[in-house]
């Protein structure tokens, strides 16, 4: 099938885009184009116009802080692959991005359009949740930042206002010393994944974060998980009320990785 028929701006500042975007509600915004250009195909979506923000100077930068980094939104999966911009973590962000998908799409898939999409089965919305990113929204009535936790609503769901877009992306500052392991099932290489968990140790910082992802909902987030890292069978009962337990091979699939994922913790050398 083909798209049905939009229009197309491209504007050249983030003030240019909301405001486009706060005019005519039924137009979407995109960049990289790797979930909304299958979806336009198919018409299972059909935006009254796209407003291209790729190029947006102010969605392309990068601000390092004494407490993290400030990431636009525009990018891509690839830069973080590569490291092509800092990482205030020891290395997790590149392995992390090297595991979403394929190199094509890694290298024009952004950050900022995973996380809008909202995918509870896509990398990063799990990875960043564990690791305490907050997402920053620009509208029509000003910026605000938001957890991320809090920020995606559910499946597909996010906490997104009419007219508002998202610039960006902060990812707090790891100490040295800390771990994370992250784990996900797929059929095959590239396909989204059927359970996965993230989960960040930073004895330093006090932190102890583990979330679910690929639940079909909203992720399973633990934000004081220090005891569930030693007995993981203290998540059944949110694994249950997350729905898993009406497929008894899907729960016992997601009791797995998160086993794997606490597991990496320990097993795996973190890159110099």
């Amino acid at each position: 099938m083909k798209a049905a028929r939009f229009d197309y701006l491209r504007p050249a500042t983030v003030a240019a885009a909301v405001a486009a975007l706060d005019e005519d509600h039924g137009a979407k915004p995109v960049a990289g184009g790797q979930s909304l250009g299958p979806m336009l195909n198919l018409r299972l979506a059909r935006p009254s116009c796209l407003v291209d923000v790729a190029k947006i100077p102010e969605l392309r930068r990068v601000e390092e802080r004494a407490d993290g980094v400030l990431y636009g939104a525009a990018i891509t999966h690839a830069e973080f692959e590569d490291s092509a911009v800092p990482d205030p973590t020891p290395g997790f962000l590149a392995r992390v991005a090297h595991g979403i998908a394929y190199r094509a799409v890694r290298n024009r898939g952004t950050v900022g359009g995973s996380l809008v999409h909202a995918d509870p089965a896509a990398d990063w919305p799990t990875t960043l949740t564990a690791l305490g990113a907050r997402v920053v929204l620009v509208g029509p009535d000003g910026s605000r930042e938001l957890a991320l936790e809090d920020f995606l609503l559910g499946a597909f769901s996010t906490a997104l206002m009419e007219g508002e877009l998202v610039t960006g992306v902060f990812v707090p500052r790891a100490s040295t010393s800390a771990r994370f392991g992250y784990r996900k099932s797929c059929r095959k290489v590239g396909e989204f994944a059927e359970a996965m968990c993230a989960v960040l140790a930073d004895d330093a910082r006090g932190i102890h974060r583990l979330v679910v992802g690929a639940t079909e909902g909203r992720h399973i987030v633990v934000t004081e998980a220090k005891a569930v890292l030693v007995d993981p069978s203290l998540l059944d009962v949110r694994l249950v009320a997350a729905g898993l337990d009406a497929e008894p091979a899907t729960l016992r699939l997601h009791r797995k990785v998160i086993r794997q994922a606490i597991e990496a913790l320990e097993s795996e050398s973190l890159p110099a």
